[in-house]
């Protein structure tokens, strides 16, 4: 189980920085649920485990 100082919530910038990659693509995966995300008020976030969850996909469709 894990505490919640381990559960992380990336901004878009974060998430950006993370896998190097543009605003508008981010979005774009958001948009087509390739990234889950979600809403607080107006900030969205990003789990930083469904971008190491991307991550794992993406390596994987190339292998």
């Amino acid at each position: 189980m894990q505490h919640t100082s381990d559960i992380q919530a990336l901004t878009v910038p974060e998430a950006m920085a993370a896998l190097r990659i543009s605003r508008n693509k981010i979005y774009d995966l958001m948009r087509t649920k390739k990234l889950p995300s979600f809403t607080i008020g107006r900030a969205r976030r990003i789990p930083a485990t469904a971008v190491r969850t991307f991550m794992h996909q993406q390596l994987e469709e190339e292998h």
